[in-house]
């Protein structure tokens, strides 16, 4: 349900949330995570629904994530020569954290994970690294097959994991940088918008000092 505050609430406030350090060992099944890294959805003190267990962690390797979507009754609408439209797993990545900045720079990075929508009869799943709006610079671009992504339909949405290199991630450096810019959202046609805080009715797609903040935790 769509709040009828002039302001979204979270607007007032700037997220910080903790990226649990795991192994995150890759296997046909994708990628399973603990509950320790999942991760909140501050989006729902503004009324936005919350229909999906987001999970995140790190190692030294890359950045490893799992998403769970329950609750649908249609399937996924995914087109991979559409993606800012595609239902799927949308996360923004800043390796610097950069609060103040309006616009991205190259170590600012937008991956999505699309449940389908890939191959001639458009059911194979989808990962891109997708280039954000109006940015300042782009981070090195990722070689064909180093985005990983396994995908899943159940009987009330579907599950998907994926993995992000180091390589793949300008800038990434845990031991020098242990902070990082992040936001995320499941973007459901059906199901609407969860996301890490503000909403659609403000740029987050483009602008890094919408984002919230990431400690990649040590313990």
């Amino acid at each position: 349900m769509a709040s009828s505050q002039l302001i979204d609430c979270t607007f007032l406030f700037r997220f910080e949330v903790a990226i649990r350090k795991h192994a995150c060992t890759w296997t046909d099944k994708g990628l399973k995570l603990p509950t320790r890294c999942r991760l909140p959805s501050f989006g729902a003190l503004a009324d936005r629904e919350v229909f999906a267990d987001v999970r995140m962690a790190w190692s030294t390797e890359g950045i490893g994530v799992h998403v769970l979507v329950n609750g649908k009754r249609q399937l996924p609408w995914c087109r991979d020569s559409r993606l800012d439209e595609s239902d799927g797993f949308h996360l923004w990545i800043d390796t610097r954290c950069s609060p103040g900045i309006h616009r991205a720079t190259q170590y600012c990075h937008r991956f999505l994970w699309m449940p389908a929508g890939g191959g001639p009869k458009r059911d194979a799943p989808v990962v891109a690294l997708v280039p954000i709006n109006r940015a300042r610079s782009h981070p090195r671009s990722v070689p064909a097959g180093k985005l990983r992504i396994a995908a899943f339909p159940r009987h009330d949405g579907y599950e998907l994991s994926g993995w992000i290199p180091a390589a793949a991630l300008t800038g990434f450096d845990p031991g020098e940088q242990p902070r990082i810019g992040m936001f995320y959202c499941v973007v459901d046609r059906e199901l609407g918008w969860q996301t890490l805080a503000l909403g659609p009715e403000y740029p987050v797609m483009d602008d890094p000092s919408l984002w919230g903040e990431a400690v990649l935790d040590q313990a």
